[in-house]
Formats: C-alpha cells, sequence, structure tokens
C-alpha cells in the first residue's frame, strides 16, 4: 500500500489560505485543512504545534508577500506612509486574516521585514534611540486597529450591507431633531462606515505621523 503523501510547509499554507479566503480565522480549524489536504490532523502537527502557530504562519506571508519588491523612497513619514499601505493592501486581498496579525506576534520573515523598515524609518526622522521603540509601538498597534477594522467592514455579506446601510439611513437621516439635534443637523453629511476608508486611513496616520514631527522639532 502506498504511503500517505508527506506535504511540504508552503503547500500547507497555500490551502490554509485558499480556505480562509472563504471563511473566518474562527471557524477556520486544523480538522478542516487537514481535510481538504486529503490527511490526518497529525501529519500537520508536525509543521505546526496548533492552530495559532500555522495562523500567524499565514498571517506572516502576507507580510513578506506586502514587502516583496519594496524599496525606501522619500523622507520618513512617506517610507512609513508606503509601508501601511501595502499592508493595507494586503490584508484587503485576505481580510480573514487581518485581526490575526493584530492579534498574534509573528516572529517571521514578514514581520521582521515590516518592523525593519518601521524602525529604520524612525531612525532617520532624528529620534533617538530611546524613543523609537515606543513610538514604533504606536505606529504598529495604529494600524493593525485600522487595518483590522477595515477588514471587518470589507468582510461583511452583500445582503448584510444593505441591511447595515438601511440601519444607517433610520438612525441617521431619521434622527429625531428634539432628541438628537447634533445629529439631525449634521445628518446629510455623515457617511457610512464602510465609506472613504483609504482617505480616512491616510489621514489618520497623517496625524500621527505629524505628532511624532512636532515632538522632534517643537516649533
Amino acid at each position: 500500500m502506498a504511503g500517505r503523501r508527506r506535504w511540504e510547509t508552503e503547500e500547507i499554507l497555500d490551502t490554509a489560505a485558499e480556505l480562509l479566503r472563504t471563511s473566518d480565522a474562527e471557524s477556520f480549524s486544523v480538522r478542516k485543512l487537514a481535510a481538504a489536504l486529503g490527511t490526518d490532523s497529525s501529519s500537520l502537527y508536525r509543521h505546526f504545534r496548533n492552530k495559532t502557530e500555522l495562523l500567524r504562519a499565514v498571517a506572516d506571508r502576507i507580510l513578506a508577500a506586502a514587502m516583496d519588491g519594496y524599496r525606501p523612497e522619500g523622507d520618513w513619514k512617506q517610507r512609513i506612509t508606503a509601508t501601511a499601505l501595502r499592508l493595507r493592501e494586503a490584508f484587503g486581498q485576505q481580510p480573514q486574516l487581518a485581526t490575526v496579525w493584530g492579534r498574534y506576534a509573528s516572529g517571521g520573515t514578514g514581520s521582521r521585514l515590516v518592523m525593519e523598515e518601521i524602525l529604520q524609518s524612525l531612525r532617520a526622522s532624528g529620534l533617538s534611540d530611546q524613543e523609537i521603540p515606543p513610538r514604533y509601538h504606536r505606529i504598529v498597534v495604529l494600524l493593525a486597529a485600522l487595518i483590522a477594522a477595515e477588514a471587518g467592514v470589507s468582510t461583511i455579506t452583500a445582503e448584510e450591507y444593505e441591511q447595515g446601510m438601511e440601519q444607517f439611513r433610520v438612525a441617521v437621516l431619521g434622527a429625531d431633531p428634539e432628541r438628537f439635534p447634533a445629529l439631525a443637523h449634521y445628518a446629510r453629511g455623515i457617511r457610512p462606515l464602510g465609506a472613504d476608508r483609504r482617505t480616512a486611513f491616510e489621514e489618520i496616520l497623517a496625524a500621527h505621523l505629524a505628532h511624532i514631527e512636532a515632538a522632534i522639532c517643537p516649533s
């Protein structure tokens, strides 16, 4: 009898990524992955100790893909912005894993590439060595939160989107001006949460980087 096929790590990660395109990280399981590969769970545990380690590895490949071909250009703020937009785009194609990146630390190559570029950019800003690690941490927390929030919006179904839009119209455009005077006054200008996400992303990041710059060069 022929032995069971031995899967390579990259093949396992390819299949895991494909499964995650049609499901979420919470419902994903090593058992489902093993079934898709035509093997048993025990064979996958030779490559990854648990589901969390596997998800980290898949998320890290997204980080690596985001940084593939990247070349630093511009000043430190432009470099951080370019890196951030690459991450946003990469996780936009695999939104189910955006929360995995924010929830779990990763020590893979992709993670190290992102860390290195942001740290190098902050070093070029003129910050002291003592200030760089906490500034780095705040930037990454901000990016993870923004990307995860956007991913949450992008994974809803068309039916869920329409239901949400109807609730938005009722809550905003139908607001009682006596009970909610400010909301009623600004209702026509209020946009749904999913609107203008890229613009909001860039403006929030730019404001944070301007805050760092102000600390370097106080007026």
